[in-house]
């Protein structure tokens, strides 16, 4: 059903570091205490059980397939946002094209209003899982009441015994406009910044990964509030020279979901991994094939209508190598 991606130039030696805007990906039942109503049997989007199974196999035919054009095997770790709680993580971890692979991941509930939250799946064969926690982003409306959003997921681990720390991000959209809520992720990119300084004072030259759907782009404000003189974003290079995106609003392509690196993963020291390459994963079979949205993410919903695809956005990935390789 889905193609499987070979390559003479397959390494074992290469390691996948991937990142995911799964598009609602919510169960069947409804939770009283967010606004998941329409993604219920008996909601508008007229959500079953069936559509369910088939969006968690889908995607996970999709993470198993990243980075293999490079590497032997799956990533070893995946970021998640637009998932609805533990359960749905767990049955897609468990799912047909996942589940041998052996991943743990990381989740907690956020206080969004939808009840959507970030995630994090690691191999267990590669990562040493040592500790997460989550810090939320303080909001308010214009009434001065607090607006609920996201929190911020950080995950501490050894990849390939060398001791990263994960920071996965899922920021205010834009749905009231770019400038107006532009403030919102500003202030995501400011609290991102204190939890990689609390990490920095605490581990010296600590290697770090910031990863999300930011609904901003690599050059926007909050973004460059994020990305200072200590990280490199290479998906700027890929939005800047090769035109690609994650997604496309009103027939123009941008590139929300990106992984970002530490300065020191450009070093390239003995026994330590160091940064290769970023691509987006857009292969032809996940692209809406006809239309006016021709080229763009094949997704699950146009608006209420049920198309039954993967997700409103490319997945975007990331290769790190060891120097003794």
């Amino acid at each position: 059903m889905f193609p499987s991606i070979k390559s003479s130039k397959q390494s074992k030696k290469i390691t996948t570091i991937g990142f995911y805007n799964v598009e609602n990906l919510f169960d069947t039942e409804d939770n009283p205490k967010t606004f998941d109503d329409d993604y219920t049997s008996d909601g508008k989007r007229k959500w079953t059980y069936k559509r369910y199974k088939i969006k968690i196999k889908k995607l996970g035919s999709v993470i198993s397939q990243l980075g293999l054009n490079r590497s032997k095997y799956p990533p070893a770790i995946v970021g998640l946002v637009e998932v609805e709680n533990a359960k749905v993580v767990r049955d897609l971890i468990n799912s047909s094209n996942l589940k041998k692979h052996h991943y743990g991941f990381a989740h907690y509930d956020s206080p969004d209003e939808r009840g959507i939250d970030v995630a994090l799946l690691y191999n267990k064969r590669v990562f040493e899982f040592l500790k997460s926690e989550t810090f939320p982003v303080f909001l308010e409306d214009d009434e001065g009441e607090r607006d609920y959003t996201r929190d911020i997921l950080k995950v501490s681990g050894n990849l390939h015994g060398e001791l990263v720390h994960i920071i996965v991000n899922h920021w205010s959209s834009r749905r009231e406009g770019a400038a107006e809520t532009e403030h919102k992720r500003v202030t995501a990119a400011i609290t991102a910044r204190n939890i990689i300084k609390d990490i920095k004072d605490k581990h010296y030259d600590a290697k770090i990964i910031v990863m999300g759907d930011f609904n901003d782009d690599p050059t926007s404000k909050s973004v460059k509030t994020l990305v200072s003189d200590d990280f490199i974003n290479p998906m700027e290079t890929i939005l800047d020279r090769e035109k690609l995106g994650s997604l496309t609003y009103d027939g123009k392509w941008n590139l929300f979901d990106q992984i970002i690196f530490s300065k020191n993963f450009t070093e390239k020291k003995e026994g330590k991994l160091y940064f290769k390459h970023a691509e987006v994963f857009n292969k032809e079979w996940l692209k809406i094939f006809k239309g006016k949205l021709k080229g763009s993410p094949f997704r699950t919903y146009i608006g209420p209508w049920y198309q039954g695809g993967f997700s409103d956005h490319f997945p975007v990935y990331a290769f790190l190598k060891k120097k003794d390789d």
